[in-house]
């Protein structure tokens, strides 16, 4: 479903350019789901955002469902993919009420609503349907997310990109929108790539992880290998100290 070749970004001018992915690759069959991993500014989510079509500055090769993609991307090839991003209180438009957020995507593709398609996207993320005419700010950070995750499963993409969903929610709820994002990979087959700065959500939610530091992948590795903390880097090592897996 997703393979990535030689994949490199530099942003900065000519004169200093700064190196922030160096020549990476990995392949994803469909329905499966692989972490990456690392500290802040090591590149993982720039990595992200080359896959969503979001960075368009990038070299190297990425194919999506066995099709070369470029830097601009058609109406067919973003349906393929939606993402998820870090922050569900900057997510949503605050002065659009939840229906408005969720059928956005279908107009943006010029595709129409079915009658009960609000309510449906609503229910699969377990939120009742009065949500609809509610604003981000009558939501909880975990309600947000919740709609953020139905919004980018408007388009039925095969791909979700999730970028450290969780990070900004409290403990309490994380748990909540892990398990969400595990039933709805298992129910629509979905394929993931989970983007995070903590082993033990990857390790829970992956078959496969990436660690990632200075924009280069230093091991790949199982998350059996993972929770057994059968790591062969040091840096891996270091992360697995720092973490409660």
């Amino acid at each position: 479903m997703i393979a990535v070749d030689n994949l490199s970004v530099r942003f900065g001018g000519a004169q200093r350019p700064v190196h922030v992915v160096r020549e990476v690759g990995f392949s994803l069959a469909a329905g499966g789901a692989i972490g990456i991993v690392g500290e802040s500014g090591c590149g993982k989510s720039t990595v992200l955002r080359c896959i969503a079509g979001l960075e368009t500055g990038w070299t190297g090769s990425i194919r999506i469902d066995g099709e070369p993609v470029a830097a601009r991307r058609t109406l067919a090839q973003m349906r393929r993919l939606q993402m998820v991003f870090q922050d569900p209180y900057g997510s949503l438009h605050p002065r659009h009420r939840i229906a408005r957020a969720l059928t956005e995507p279908l107009a943006a593709m010029n595709i129409p609503l079915a009658p009960a398609g609000v309510t449906d996207a609503l229910t699969q993320v377990g939120l009742p349907a009065t949500f609809a005419d509610r604003f981000p700010h009558q939501l909880s950070g975990g309600q947000r997310q919740r709609v953020a995750i139905a919004r980018a499963l408007m388009l039925a993409p095969p791909v979700l990109l999730l970028d450290e969903p969780t990070s900004a929610l409290d403990v309490s709820v994380q748990a909540e929108i892990l398990n969400l994002l595990s039933d709805l990979r298992e129910q629509r087959g979905l394929t993931y790539i989970f983007v995070s700065h903590d082993l033990a959500v990857v390790a829970h939610m992956c078959d496969r992880i990436l660690v990632m530091q200075d924009g280069v992948f230093v091991e790949d590795i199982g998350s059996d290998e993972l929770r057994a903390h059968q790591v062969r880097h040091p840096y891996t090592e270091l992360l697995l100290e720092n973490s409660l897996l």
